[in-house]
């Protein structure tokens, strides 16, 4: 789970990470890519951008787009159904905006993997393009987890379901959960 925020799935896969950048907070709708130093921020944080790189308009409004866009194709995973045409559209966009590249580099520690980018491409569009990776990963791979809704009500944040029985994002929404429904229990015998 992620240190920062709790939800299962999100240290693993920093696409299920961007679908939850738009949360409720305390019951209030909060983004936290409502603008490109919040968005260039948050990036950051991943290392999927460079630390006091400044991320222009265009690609805080690309990103805010992909992650529409990745909430739509996991929703209709989750739901299995066909996903909007524009939802399919816009990923394979942001995939061929710039494709990454895998490399071998070798030092004195061994192999590693290492991928690159196209020259001339941007750190914002190189970030979404990984970020739209991710989210091809998450969508295809037949052996991984699957996104899943969180099942608490009051939250609108995903997670990768890694067991059948999971049905929220976090402890907490599990435990606000259990608590409502104790609650409902003694309420309806007292």
């Amino acid at each position: 789970m992620s240190a920062s925020t709790g939800v299962a799935g999100e240290d693993a896969s920093c696409a299920v990470a961007l679908v939850n950048t738009r949360h409720l907070q305390s019951g209030q709708p909060a983004d936290l890519l409502a603008d490109p130093a919040r968005a260039a921020g948050w990036l950051a944080e991943r290392g999927l951008l460079p630390r006091g790189t400044a991320l222009p308009d265009p690609d805080t409004a690309r990103l805010v787009a992909l992650r529409e866009a990745v909430r739509g194709l996991f929703a209709a995973k989750a739901g299995q159904r066909v996903p909007a045409v524009d939802d399919v559209t816009l990923l394979n966009a942001a995939l061929a905006a710039a494709p990454v590249v895998p490399a071998l580099t070798w030092d004195e520690a061994g192999p590693h993997r290492r991928e690159h980018a196209p020259a001339g491409a941007g750190p914002g569009t190189i970030a979404i393009a990984r970020l739209a990776r991710d989210a091809l990963r998450v969508l295809t791979d037949p052996a991984g987890p699957e996104p899943a809704p969180c099942g608490a009500h009051g939250c609108v944040r995903w997670f990768l379901r890694t067991h059948a029985a999971r049905q929220w994002c976090s402890d907490r929404c599990g435990d606000r959960v259990r608590a409502a429904r104790h609650y409902a229990r003694h309420r309806g015998t007292a």
